[in-house]
């Protein structure tokens, strides 16, 4: 950690101490004579390349005014620290804010699409290469991994309770409409509720900041607000609870995103946008269901979970369900929008 804080001239005489919450990166708040910073080790799933773009994104935001945070450079002038067998490491200014593990009212959703809004509308004329960028959505890989799993793995003590999930995901695959190739827009690649800071503790706060900024890149709408309503309509969250889909968070969250949106959407984006939140539910539950099978899960808590397999699904015998909470959000595919 010394030799990390060392690294960047403004985190000199900074004191730490560890911000949970995220599932990817090391975290830990630092405040220092300079002002409050956030210090992360970056997962090595991630080229430190993906700084270029964290900063062209970052930096044309705040030009236009809107909030977001700014990556530090270090003595040397370089936007991430490689410190060899210890990581790499970066550190970025730490905006002011609450997160929400799930949505508390209509207008909170309102205001979160309203922001997402203005990161797409302001993003649209960013000049930037993006040759760093991390394929987060590709259904029939997904299916053919979970394919691939059901097959080989049907000694595995977790099969009887995915090979019905599979058979109903393969199933509803014949019954959505596919989705047109689109346009590709700038977006921020990981929607999920937590993901967006808001100026107040209750529900009336206003969003004001985006962060977790690893997955920036050009990509279709229909990925990016479908994970969003994903996340954001299930009102248990994404930890607890049964799932299901809130049709009047929908309807606000798209309403705040319409309003705030300066350019036209061409109809292609529109037709998908329909059954984008169905497709990326149904890609993230045979996401999960292949990793139960392939023991797989990067964020395996062995404290908690005997095995990889079980921390994405923790079903019970004979219930047909899996109580992980991923699994569990992303099985409402099947049954259209799981509309409460």
């Amino acid at each position: 950690m010394a030799g990390a804080l060392a690294q960047f001239p403004e985190l000199a005489g900074g004191t730490t101490s560890p911000l949970t919450g995220g599932l990817i990166n090391a975290t830990f708040a630092v405040r220092a004579p300079a002002g409050e910073f956030v210090l992360q080790r970056l997962n090595p799933i991630f080229a430190p390349q993906i700084h270029d773009n964290i900063a062209a994104v970052t930096e044309h935001l705040r030009r236009r005014g809107e909030t977001s945070p700014r990556l530090l450079t270090t003595a040397r002038g370089e936007r991430w620290a490689d410190l060899g067998d210890l990581g790499i490491w970066r550190a970025m200014t730490r905006v002011p804010g609450v997160s929400f593990e799930a949505v508390q009212s209509a207008e909170q959703a309102r205001s979160a699409g309203a922001l997402v809004g203005r990161f797409h509308a302001t993003l649209a004329d960013l000049e930037h290469p993006f040759t760093i960028r991390r394929t987060l959505h590709d259904t029939p890989a997904h299916l053919r991994t979970l394919a691939e799993a059901v097959a080989q793995h049907r000694e595995h003590r977790l099969f009887a309770e995915v090979e019905p999930l599979a058979a109903a995901v393969f199933a509803a695959v014949e019954t959505l409409p596919p989705l047109a190739p689109a346009p590709l827009r700038v977006g921020h690649g990981d929607l999920k509720f937590n993901n967006l800071l808001f100026d107040g503790t209750g529900a009336e706060g206003q969003a004001h900041c985006l962060i977790d900024l690893d997955s920036v890149a050009p990509m279709p709408l229909h990925h990016e607000l479908g994970d969003a309503w994903r996340s954001w309509c299930n009102p248990a969250g994404e930890e607890r609870g049964a799932p299901s889909f809130d049709g009047a968070i929908f309807v606000a969250a798209l309403d705040g995103w319409l309003g705030a949106l300066t350019f036209p959407l061409e109809p292609v984006e529109r037709r998908n946008l329909i059954h984008g939140v169905e497709w990326i539910a149904l890609e993230l539950t045979a996401r999960f269901a292949a990793d139960a099978l392939n023991e797989r899960y990067f964020g395996w808590d062995a404290q908690r979970f005997p095995a990889a397999g079980n921390t994405t699904c923790t079903a019970r015998r004979g219930s047909g369900r899996c109580t992980r909470r991923r699994w569990k959000l992303a099985s409402c595919a099947p049954s259209a929008f799981c509309v409460s």
